[in-house]
């Protein structure tokens, strides 16, 4: 394993953001701030936190960057 981009999580939550993205084209105008916004925010900081953890290079400090990312996966 070279990059967090051949992380399956990493891989897999990359998908979610594209899925969220593609769900929440369809809210209603007036949630582009609202429901739309934070969805779309914590689909991103879960991919955000599993690459920022993995550079990092500690493995102490990729466990709690992967904690954040569960935290932000269990908000969706």
């Amino acid at each position: 394993m070279h990059t967090y981009k051949d992380l399956i999580v990493w891989q897999k939550s990359i998908e979610l953001v594209t899925k969220i993205y593609l769900l929440t084209e369809g809210f209603p105008k007036e949630e582009i701030y609202g429901l739309t916004s934070q969805m779309r925010r914590a689909a991103v900081s879960i991919a955000s936190n599993i690459a920022e953890g993995r550079l990092r290079g500690h493995p102490k400090e990729f466990k709690q960057f992967l904690l954040t990312a569960y935290v932000a996966l269990a908000a969706n």
